[in-house]
């Protein structure tokens, strides 16, 4: 089932198939209108990538060319070169959508010729690869690239034109590492990992630690995932890394891995001494690093060692970065005035 909504709007492409083949031709018809009227009212937006898929909600070569040619007229004015005859049109990235779905590439391909906007020229890379023109696809997207262009999705579209042709190592080598790019580096990580399971975990995770100097702490956890539990705690100690992220592999490995779940803490309760996020960084943020990192010493055997040297941690901590001390202090026998 599909769905879009927009200005109270709520279409539902489901039941088509069980219809006959004109009762379904008139249900889509009319529902690409409620679309399109509704994608016009967004003003928000809330829908306005729903152009972007314009062509596959056409279901089929015949519909995706009528509306091309309900929609090119005032495209081709959008895009014109001529600022006194250029408009905006909510319909272009639709027209073009329509117009590949169509395979109508010649005609996409020169409409967008004249204008800057990726959104709307990544469309003609699209059409030139899937001319066979994959070569040429990735030069005229490499073309584009622009402050106002994002390279994350340039490198994304010549990625997977590469991956299309079987050219799996040059897609890795020139933009798995750029084109993956996640929210968080531990997707990121595991986003190429996915895309490219014929490398080894450690290589990519390798590659992603040189393409990102200076950040090396912020793969501990991806570098936990792969089982590399020795690389973790030497980049987790090389640049700040989150303390909790740290207390959370403690947690989970204090009983089957308290060795690496011991150095996990400890690296942890470093950079709270240090003042790392101290802005984000709570009480039981401090306490939770503290004994679960116990707990895991306790299960190594090593206990009073590393009681001692987290007391000489936070002894030999300078104010105003005492936040720690005036947590845990009394635990591991600091008095008030120390």
């Amino acid at each position: 089932m599909e769905r879009a909504r927009g200005e109270g709007v709520l279409i539902t492409l489901e039941g088509v198939e069980g219809a006959g083949k004109s009762t379904q031709m008139t249900r889509l018809a009319a529902w690409l209108e409620r679309l399109f009227e509704a994608h016009g009212a967004d003003q928000i937006p809330y829908i306005e990538t729903l152009a972007d898929y314009w062509g596959e909600l056409c279901g089929s070569t015949d519909v995706a060319s009528e509306w091309s040619d309900r929609l090119i007229g005032l495209t081709r004015m959008a895009l014109s070169p001529d600022k006194n005859v250029r408009v905006y049109f909510h319909g272009t990235s639709a027209c073009l959508s329509a117009l590949f779905a169509a395979a109508r590439y010649d005609e996409l391909i020169g409409l967008v010729q004249s204008d800057v906007f990726w959104p709307y020229k990544r469309w003609a890379v699209k059409a030139l690869a899937a001319q066979g023109r994959k070569a040429e696809a990735i030069r005229y997207a490499e073309s584009c690239r622009s402050a106002w262009a994002s390279d994350v999705n340039i490198d994304g579209l010549c990625e997977q034109i590469l991956l299309s042709s079987g050219e799996v190592d040059e897609a890795y080598a020139r933009y798995a590492l750029t084109a993956n790019r996640a929210g968080t580096y531990l997707a990121w990580f595991r986003a190429v990992t996915k895309k490219y399971p014929h490398k080894s975990p450690a290589a990519i995770l390798a590659d992603l630690i040189r393409h990102t100097p200076g950040d090396e702490g912020k793969w501990f956890a991806a570098a936990k995932e792969a089982g590399l539990f020795d690389e973790a705690i030497a980049l987790a100690n090389r640049t700040p890394c989150d303390p909790r992220t740290l207390t959370r592999a403690v947690r989970d490995f204090a009983e089957n891995n308290p060795a690496f779940a011991t150095a996990a803490g400890l690296a942890a309760l470093h950079w709270l001494v240090h003042g790392y996020r101290y802005e984000e960084i709570t009480s039981a943020d401090v306490w939770a690093a503290y004994s679960h990192t116990m707990k895991a010493a306790e299960n190594a055997g090593r206990w009073d060692e590393v009681r001692a040297r987290i007391r000489a941690l936070i002894g030999n901590a300078q104010a105003p970065n005492r936040f720690v001390m005036g947590v845990i202090g009394r635990e591991l026998g600091f008095s008030p005035t120390d």
